[in-house]
């Protein structure tokens, strides 16, 4: 069983890096939000159309690992699916490549649907933000052939 990922290309520039032409950290986490808004977009779930339902997903827990460094020039892809979804939280999983396939990082986020008129966590998932989540996980279930 294979996992769908979500690739999303970038490249590293000069205002991504510290002194030395190494990725600074904070890149990485602007990498991976990129990577997911693109993701929901490509899906047909733009980020505004969640806000104009009354949602927002603002990130409860961040988890990044750097394993090799990317450093002014390189291309990488940023890797991102979303775990299936339990209770209210949505954990997306991350990895991030060097076009080589070396694994530069990895990370899991943790966003929650906050109501925005309350300003509060929903606590039981309404449906209209249900049906998007299912898109979104039909698109990542694991497939019996290896996907590319």
């Amino acid at each position: 069983m294979t996992h769908r990922w979500f690739d999303y290309l970038v490249r590293v520039q000069p205002h991504h890096t510290d002194y030395g032409g190494v990725v600074w950290h904070g890149t990485y986490v602007q990498w991976l939000e990129a990577a997911r808004v693109e993701c929901l977009r490509e899906l047909g779930v733009a980020f505004e159309d969640l806000v104009n339902l009354g949602y927002d997903l603002p990130v409860i827990d961040l988890s990044v690992r750097y394993h090799q460094p990317l450093t002014l020039g390189m291309a990488a892809v940023v890797k991102a699916r979303l775990a299936p979804v339990r209770g209210v939280r949505l954990s997306w999983h991350y990895q991030i490549e060097s076009l080589q396939h070396q694994r530069c990082a990895s990370a899991e986020v943790t966003l929650v649907p906050i109501d925005m008129t309350r300003r509060r966590i929903v606590r039981r998932m309404p449906d209209d933000l249900r049906q998007v989540i299912q898109k979104i996980e039909a698109y990542f279930a694991p497939t019996e052939a290896p996907l590319q």
